[in-house]
């Protein structure tokens, strides 16, 4: 199994840090060994081969590996690898927050995640997990992998992560154009305020502006440019619906580089000035002040 949970039936447990490093690897053979705990193995560049007693599992950037614990397995580099690791356990308790046992309660990824069988799991990252890893490591380094509340934040957080993207990635069977289009969608709709470019979501997903672009047409119908417009038309309605912010004022809100220009294109999208559009009977204002 991935993880270990020894103690009553009906136990809370919170997890454990016991070790966690970057090591940059080079021309590396490892001996097979066991832990009685469960490590992520994350690959930051370079590539590498994990062997258990029955597989070889290649990876390469941004891919990682959670070994179960009690699983025999190796490292092998033939060039270079960097890699950040982290292993970890879950430890019976009471009286603290969060429980794994009540996230996974809660949480129906998580839940599927703990009571896996399996003695590994490999997946591709979009980035998610990489933070996640990385505000963890910061916070063990700033007070000690015993732990502030905070730090068992984090892991339990890491874990979702985990979950959420083994249960994406098993149902929709993602490949990884697909993944290029969800990041872009997800950069569009983080950053809808700012002004952007084709080629700012280019280097964020790490292609080429446009291989992107015929990627994201061919997966979508439509191009980033009538995406991230669509995008900022729903915040302006939002927001016109919602807010009291002057309408005069909304184009600033939403990214787009003058009051004439988004008058105009918010007319092209409803069949209404931004004015007529507040002024709408189902318009609802919420004051901020």
């Amino acid at each position: 199994m991935l993880f270990r949970m020894e103690g009553a039936k009906d136990a809370e447990y919170h997890p454990r840090v016991y070790a966690y490093y970057f090591k940059q690897w080079n021309g590396f053979r490892m001996s097979f060994h066991r832990h009685d705990y469960t490590e992520i193995m994350y690959v930051i560049s370079g590539t590498c081969r994990v062997e258990t007693e029955a597989e070889s599992i290649a990876l390469k950037k941004g891919e990682f590996i959670v070994v179960g614990y009690g699983v025999a397995h190796r490292l092998l580099v033939d060039d270079s690898c960097r890699m950040l690791n982290v292993e970890f356990g879950f430890v019976p308790g009471t009286g603290e927050f969060p429980s794994l046992t009540e996230l996974g309660a809660g949480e129906r990824a998580l839940g599927s995640l703990l009571a896996s069988a399996s003695p590994y799991l490999v997946l591709k990252d979009p980035d998610e997990v990489y933070h996640s890893l990385r505000s963890l490591v910061l916070e063990l380094d700033s007070r000690g992998k015993q732990g502030s509340p905070l730090a068992r934040i984090l892991l339990a957080q890491l874990l979702i992560r985990i979950a959420r993207l083994r249960e994406e990635t098993a149902a929709s069977g993602l490949q990884a154009d697909d993944r290029y289009v969800r990041k872009s969608l997800e950069f569009l709709r983080q950053n809808y305020d700012r002004d952007i470019r084709v080629g700012d979501v280019a280097a964020a997903v790490n292609l080429h502006p446009g291989y992107l672009q015929r990627l994201f047409k061919s997966a979508t119908g439509r191009t980033l440019v009538d995406m991230l417009t669509s995008i900022r038309m729903d915040k302006a309605k939002m927001l016109l619906k919602q807010t009291d912010i002057p309408v005069t004022d909304v184009y600033e809100y939403v990214g787009i580089g003058s009051r004439q220009y988004f008058h105009a294109l918010f007319k092209k999208h409803t069949g209404l000035t931004p004015l007529e559009y507040r002024e709408s009977p189902e318009a609802e204002l919420w004051n901020f002040e």
